[in-house]
């Protein structure tokens, strides 16, 4: 048996770590070159020493900060007790959590999973088999309407409706039974709806795509035409959703109560990864004991750090500083005004920075950003993500602008 490596308590390790990952790992990811070993808040630490702010949030899964204290506490004495036990047997935590997470969106029942594209597949599931029950639709002729430019996850069946060729290309064949309409566009929604549809599936802000917003009321006619067509609507919320664009659900800005919606990534607080599926009863009562499950999914951990995350979404207003604090943080990057920059556009702690590509490269504006003293990431090269945890002060919001003003300066 090999000795484990070992590497000198200074640089070298992670400089030795980054060696390992790039030898043994696919590459499927093209990381900022930076090693992260420390969180707290707002802020990580490299291994070179330096503090950085961090304003990715984990793509949303980090909207209570790094390392939450009451978080930490919470999951470190649930796994000196017990961790998980598979859905064979009861727990004590899971329907707390599901109680708690059904009362703060609306819903009537929820189906808890781990990743996101989960709670997207158990969502798919969930309105072909409503639609074949309730719906009369021939049994394996249901279709599922999704947006132009959406991002679900990276399942065999989510990428068959994606309409990035990268996410698909090599991977077929695509799973049948999808149909795309144009974001942003209710009438032709409403032409593609046929017999055969079950659902419609929209994020209410496409976060991948660029942190794209829909024109105002469009997301109400939607559920309007959803309705009237009798049709389910499914609302994905695992980026949006806990508050991160100033609201518990991104719908409820415009009123808007779905069929069915799924929430992740900051329903584990930035320490596991948590999601589910949550609907009202109709929906919900198409799955039987066998129909679909999940061996870590509704975990005696997983349940107990969710209750957790949802309270201290609760208690610390977590929502309500989205709010206020993304309408300043907005105002002071339009302020900026560089010529490089097309467009600031967000809601909440939600924010897209685009570029214009003939001026500058978002992946090299993130590139010297992080030189400057902050962390994000681009999406299609054009747009500068900056979503931090929503627990971010004005103080460090004043940081940040001044740190992207560095950066600017020197792109």
């Amino acid at each position: 048996m090999s000795s484990p490596v070992q590497w000198p308590a200074d640089g070298a390790q992670a400089a030795g770590a980054s060696a390992l990952e790039a030898r043994y790992g696919a590459h499927n990811y093209a990381p900022l070159p930076v090693t992260l070993v420390r969180g707290e808040g707002v802020w990580l630490w490299d291994d070179k020493g330096r503090k950085l702010l961090d304003l990715m949030g984990a793509y949303s899964a980090v909207s209570h900060g790094h390392c939450h204290p009451r978080l930490v506490a919470v999951a470190r004495e649930q796994i000196g007790e017990l961790c998980i036990t598979s859905r064979a047997f009861h727990s004590q935590w899971l329907g707390p959590f599901l109680q708690r997470a059904c009362e703060l969106t609306g819903m009537d029942r929820a189906l808890p999973m781990n990743s996101g594209a989960e709670a997207v597949e158990t969502a798919l599931k969930a309105a072909r088999k409503w639609a074949y029950a309730n719906r009369g639709v021939p049994e394996g002729q249901a279709e599922i309407l999704a947006m132009g430019g959406n991002f679900h996850g990276r399942t065999t069946t989510i990428v068959s409706f994606s309409s990035e060729y990268q996410y698909k290309a090599g991977f077929g064949p695509g799973t049948p039974g999808f149909g795309l309409v144009p974001f942003g566009n209710a009438d032709a929604l409403e032409r593609a709806i046929t017999p055969y549809t079950a659902a419609v599936l929209v994020e209410p802000i496409q976060g991948e795509n660029g942190i794209i917003i829909p024109p105002t009321g469009w997301l109400r006619e939607v559920s309007r035409i959803c309705r009237e067509r009798q049709v389910l609507l499914l609302v994905d919320e695992i980026q949006t959703g806990l508050g991160r664009t100033g609201r518990m659900l991104a719908c409820d800005h415009e009123g808007v109560k779905p069929d069915g919606v799924m929430l992740g990534k900051a329903l584990g607080g930035g320490i596991l990864p948590v999601s589910m599926f949550l609907a009202r009863n109709d929906v919900m009562d198409v799955f039987t004991p066998g129909d679909h499950g999940s061996t870590f999914g509704g975990s005696v951990l997983a349940s107990r750090l969710g209750l957790e995350a949802l309270n201290v979404l609760m208690d610390e207003h977590l929502c309500e500083r989205s709010a206020e604090h993304g309408e300043y943080f907005l105002n002071c990057l339009r302020a900026i005004g560089h010529p490089a920059i097309k467009q600031v556009r967000g809601r909440g702690l939600f924010i897209g920075m685009e570029f214009d590509p003939k001026k500058l490269s978002a992946r090299h504006f993130c590139e010297v950003l992080l030189r400057h003293g902050a962390l994000s990431k681009d999406t299609h090269d054009t747009v500068a993500r900056i979503c931090p945890p929503l627990v971010i002060s004005r103080e460090e919001i004043d940081a940040a602008v001044e740190m992207i003003r560095g950066a600017l300066g020197e792109c």
